[in-house]
């Protein structure tokens, strides 16, 4: 199945935005990290462990597949949808993971963090029927189509999923 997009607000800006288009078609692999209910990746929350094992573990795949120099995510792109308002959020208290320095000039990525656009009825986690109190990753392939559904602290199922087909560094 494809993964469908939904109408988001990014959190740096507030800008309304389609998750689906937030994204580029550059052949990388993408997560979609969606946070359980009060999660705002505050330290020991669920989405703050997935940040810190992506970002600092040996297994991660983040570390495994991405070459040495390469910004961190130019293999697999890692984007967090929060259940929080965007007022309710603050960038500059959020995981370094999903602040990446990146480029030439080391500039900040600020387009990696959403929340639900609730001017239309229903928000993203009801149109994808994410449940709400503990939230999920989802990975899908370059192409769009989803390849797993993990809970959000599934770490060792979201390394064993890439170990099965990507090569290391």
């Amino acid at each position: 199945m494809r993964f469908h997009s939904a109408p988001v607000v990014r959190l740096a800006d507030a800008k309304p935005v389609e998750l689906g288009h937030a994204v580029e078609a550059d052949g990388r692999w993408r997560i979609f990290a969606f946070a359980g209910a009060g999660d705002a990746a505050s330290p020991g929350s669920a989405m703050r462990e997935l940040c810190d094992f992506l970002e600092g573990a040996e297994q991660s795949p983040l570390r495994k597949f991405t070459s040495e120099g390469a910004d961190i995510d130019a293999v697999i792109d890692l984007r967090a949808v929060f259940q929080q308002g965007h007022r309710e959020l603050a960038v500059e208290a959020m995981p370094s993971l999903l602040l990446p320095r990146k480029g030439r000039y080391r500039l900040r990525d600020y387009e990696k963090m959403f929340c639900p656009d609730l001017t239309g009825g229903k928000d993203i986690f009801d149109l994808r029927e994410i449940d709400r109190e503990h939230g999920c990753m989802v990975v899908v392939r370059p192409d769009q189509y989803v390849a797993h559904i993990l809970p959000l602290d599934a770490h060792d199922g979201l390394a064993a999923f890439f170990d099965r087909f990507m090569i290391g560094r």
